[in-house]
């Protein structure tokens, strides 16, 4: 009977944990990036709202006849202050959502290196179950071979 070596192990398996902790990090950080995101969407949405109603205190500032100079460039720097904040988180946002398609890219290169290695994996898994179907075959050839022939010298 042939002697079994011992199960090989799959050669690649370190970097196969890589790409999957690499994947994982990658969704880690997309995740974070789309929180940060989220806050920078509601960030510019209170912006607007303080655009909105600094616009409107103006022009209630503007329709009053009892306001003086003063009080009409007070409420227009306010104005000016909100618009110039919003624009501020605006462009902050645009930075957060190209952050996010940079980690989204991350991510998707990081699964398709980490599937490449499942694939390989796949088919190691399936020459290596060939090949031991193929030597218990030959075991079982083997064996039956040699009791063919103790079956035929006992006659």
């Amino acid at each position: 009977m042939a002697v079994r070596t011992p199960t090989p192990h799959f050669r690649l398996e370190r970097v196969r944990a890589l790409r999957e902790r690499t994947e994982k990090l990658a969704k880690e950080e997309l995740a974070s990036s789309l929180a940060v995101q989220m806050r920078g969407e509601a960030l510019l949405m209170a912006a607007a709202r303080r655009v909105q109603d600094a616009g409107a205190s103006r022009r209630r500032a503007a329709e009053d006849g009892e306001l003086t100079g003063a009080d009409l460039t007070a409420a227009h720097a306010y104005f000016e202050r909100a618009r110039l904040a919003r624009e501020a988180v605006a462009l902050d946002l645009d930075r957060q959502e190209a952050d996010v398609d940079a980690r989204r890219g991350l991510l998707t290169e990081a699964s398709r290196d980490r599937r490449a290695i499942e694939r390989l994996e796949d088919r190691w898994r399936e020459e290596r179950r060939v090949q031991l179907a193929r030597v218990e075959g030959a075991e079982l050839d083997e064996i039956a071979i040699t009791a063919h022939r103790r079956r035929s010298a006992a006659r």
